[in-house]
Protein backbone atom coordinates (compact mmCIF):
# COMPACT_ATOMS: atom_id res chain seq x y z
CA UNK A 1 0.00 0.00 0.00
CA UNK A 2 2.80 2.53 0.62
CA UNK A 3 4.38 1.72 -2.77
CA UNK A 4 0.60 2.41 -4.22
CA UNK A 5 0.77 6.04 -2.71
CA UNK A 6 4.23 6.71 -3.44
CA UNK A 7 3.23 6.21 -7.01
CA UNK A 8 0.37 8.08 -6.98
CA UNK A 9 2.01 10.82 -5.07
CA UNK A 10 4.82 11.18 -7.74
CA UNK A 11 2.41 11.47 -10.40
CA UNK A 12 0.49 13.85 -8.76
CA UNK A 13 3.50 16.24 -8.34
CA UNK A 14 4.79 15.66 -11.85
CA UNK A 15 1.14 16.45 -13.29
CA UNK A 16 1.32 19.70 -10.89
CA UNK A 17 4.52 20.23 -12.20
CA UNK A 18 4.13 20.31 -15.57
CA UNK A 19 0.85 22.36 -15.50
CA UNK A 20 2.53 25.15 -13.48
CA UNK A 21 5.38 25.15 -16.33
CA UNK A 22 2.84 25.50 -19.27
CA UNK A 23 2.75 28.72 -20.84
CA UNK A 24 -0.86 30.25 -20.87
CA UNK A 25 -0.51 33.13 -22.57
CA UNK A 26 -2.06 32.11 -25.79
CA UNK A 27 -5.40 30.91 -23.63
CA UNK A 28 -6.95 34.62 -23.21
CA UNK A 29 -9.61 35.32 -25.35
CA UNK A 30 -9.64 38.59 -27.93
CA UNK A 31 -12.15 40.16 -25.60
CA UNK A 32 -9.88 39.87 -22.75
CA UNK A 33 -6.91 41.88 -23.98
CA UNK A 34 -6.22 45.47 -22.99
CA UNK A 35 -7.65 48.26 -25.41
CA UNK A 36 -4.87 49.18 -27.83
CA UNK A 37 -3.64 52.29 -28.35
CA UNK A 38 -5.83 53.08 -31.65
CA UNK A 39 -8.58 52.79 -29.19
CA UNK A 40 -7.03 56.02 -27.91
CA UNK A 41 -6.37 57.76 -30.97
CA UNK A 42 -10.20 58.59 -31.41
CA UNK A 43 -10.25 61.78 -31.55
CA UNK A 44 -12.42 64.09 -29.00
CA UNK A 45 -14.23 67.60 -29.43
CA UNK A 46 -13.22 70.17 -27.21
CA UNK A 47 -13.35 73.99 -26.13
CA UNK A 48 -9.93 75.91 -25.87
CA UNK A 49 -10.33 77.70 -22.06
CA UNK A 50 -6.31 78.23 -21.35
CA UNK A 51 -3.16 78.57 -23.07
CA UNK A 52 -0.06 78.18 -20.99
CA UNK A 53 2.90 78.40 -22.96
CA UNK A 54 5.73 78.77 -19.72
CA UNK A 55 3.90 75.37 -18.86
CA UNK A 56 3.55 73.93 -21.99
CA UNK A 57 -0.17 72.96 -21.51
CA UNK A 58 -3.48 74.12 -22.77
CA UNK A 59 -6.56 73.71 -20.91
CA UNK A 60 -9.85 72.25 -22.74
CA UNK A 61 -13.20 71.47 -21.77
CA UNK A 62 -14.07 68.26 -23.12
CA UNK A 63 -16.84 65.10 -23.33
CA UNK A 64 -15.97 61.53 -22.81
CA UNK A 65 -13.09 60.48 -24.31
CA UNK A 66 -12.39 57.06 -25.81
CA UNK A 67 -10.18 56.10 -22.91
CA UNK A 68 -12.20 56.22 -20.61
CA UNK A 69 -11.73 60.08 -19.19
CA UNK A 70 -15.23 61.59 -18.12
CA UNK A 71 -16.37 64.95 -19.37
CA UNK A 72 -14.20 67.76 -17.40
CA UNK A 73 -12.50 70.76 -17.91
CA UNK A 74 -8.34 70.19 -17.65
CA UNK A 75 -4.82 71.38 -18.53
CA UNK A 76 -3.09 68.71 -20.97
CA UNK A 77 0.74 69.06 -22.09
CA UNK A 78 1.11 69.01 -25.80
CA UNK A 79 3.61 67.14 -27.96
CA UNK A 80 4.60 69.94 -30.22
CA UNK A 81 4.97 73.57 -28.37
CA UNK A 82 4.29 75.15 -31.44
CA UNK A 83 0.48 74.02 -31.22
CA UNK A 84 0.26 76.58 -28.51
CA UNK A 85 1.08 79.57 -30.69
CA UNK A 86 -1.24 78.70 -33.20
CA UNK A 87 -4.24 77.80 -30.65
CA UNK A 88 -6.58 80.46 -29.53
CA UNK A 89 -8.89 80.75 -26.27
CA UNK A 90 -12.74 80.24 -27.25
CA UNK A 91 -11.10 77.89 -30.06
CA UNK A 92 -12.54 74.14 -31.05
CA UNK A 93 -10.58 71.83 -31.70
CA UNK A 94 -10.65 68.05 -31.89
CA UNK A 95 -7.76 66.17 -29.88
CA UNK A 96 -6.45 62.40 -28.96
CA UNK A 97 -3.96 61.75 -25.88
CA UNK A 98 -1.38 59.45 -25.59
CA UNK A 99 -1.99 56.59 -23.47
CA UNK A 100 1.36 56.04 -21.96
CA UNK A 101 0.79 58.74 -20.12
CA UNK A 102 -2.67 57.84 -18.66
CA UNK A 103 -3.96 60.64 -21.62
CA UNK A 104 -2.25 63.26 -20.03
CA UNK A 105 -0.43 64.85 -23.19
CA UNK A 106 -2.01 66.14 -26.34
CA UNK A 107 -0.12 63.85 -29.25
CA UNK A 108 -3.06 64.60 -32.16
CA UNK A 109 -4.71 68.01 -32.87
CA UNK A 110 -7.55 69.08 -35.61
CA UNK A 111 -8.73 72.84 -35.82
CA UNK A 112 -12.50 72.52 -36.35
CA UNK A 113 -13.74 75.07 -38.84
Amino acid sequence: MKINFVAGFLTLAFAFSAQAQTDHSMHASPAAKPATRASYAIMGDALVKKIDKSKGTVTLAHGALANGMPPMTMAYKVKDAAWLDKLQTGQKIRFATDPDDDGMTVTRLEWVK
